[in-house]
C-alpha cells in the first residue's frame, strides 16, 4: 500500500513538471512604482556581434535594486535585446525580464536555425 502510494505521488508531481513550461516566470508584484532609469555612459563595444543591454532596476523583495548596462555577444545573426520592463497590474507592478528576440518572431533553435536556408 506505502509503495503504491508514494509511485501515484511521484506520477503526480512529474505530471505537474511536464505540465509547467520551463520558460514560466514566478509573478512578483510591487507595491510601489519603479525608480525612473539611471543615466548610463554607453562604453564602445567589445567588437562584432554584441548588444548594448540598458541597466534596469531589478525586483527583490519589496524593493528595486540597480543592474548596470552591459554588452552581450549576441547568441545568434540578428539577434537584438528586448530591455526588461514593468507592467503595472491590480497586484502592483510586475517584472518581464529582458530576452533575446528578432525581427520576424520565427522558430528557431539555440543556433539561430529555422529549417529555411
Amino acid at each position: 500500500m506505502k509503495i503504491t502510494w508514494i509511485l501515484g505521488a511521484a506520477f503526480a508531481v512529474s505530471l505537474a513538471s511536464a505540465a509547467t513550461p520551463a520558460s514560466a516566470q514566478v509573478g512578483i508584484y510591487i507595491g510601489r512604482t519603479p525608480p525612473p532609469l539611471r543615466y548610463e555612459v554607453r562604453p564602445n563595444s567589445p567588437g562584432p556581434g554584441y548588444a548594448w543591454q540598458e541597466g534596469y532596476w531589478g525586483a527583490r523583495g519589496n524593493g528595486y535594486y540597480w543592474v548596470p548596462g552591459r554588452y552581450e555577444h549576441a547568441p545568434y545573426e540578428g539577434a537584438y535585446w528586448v530591455h526588461p520592463h514593468y507592467d503595472h497590474y491590480d497586484r502592483g507592478w510586475q517584472q518581464h525580464e529582458g530576452h533575446w528576440d528578432r525581427e520576424d518572431h520565427g522558430h528557431y533553435d539555440e543556433h539561430g536555425y529555422n529549417g529555411h536556408r
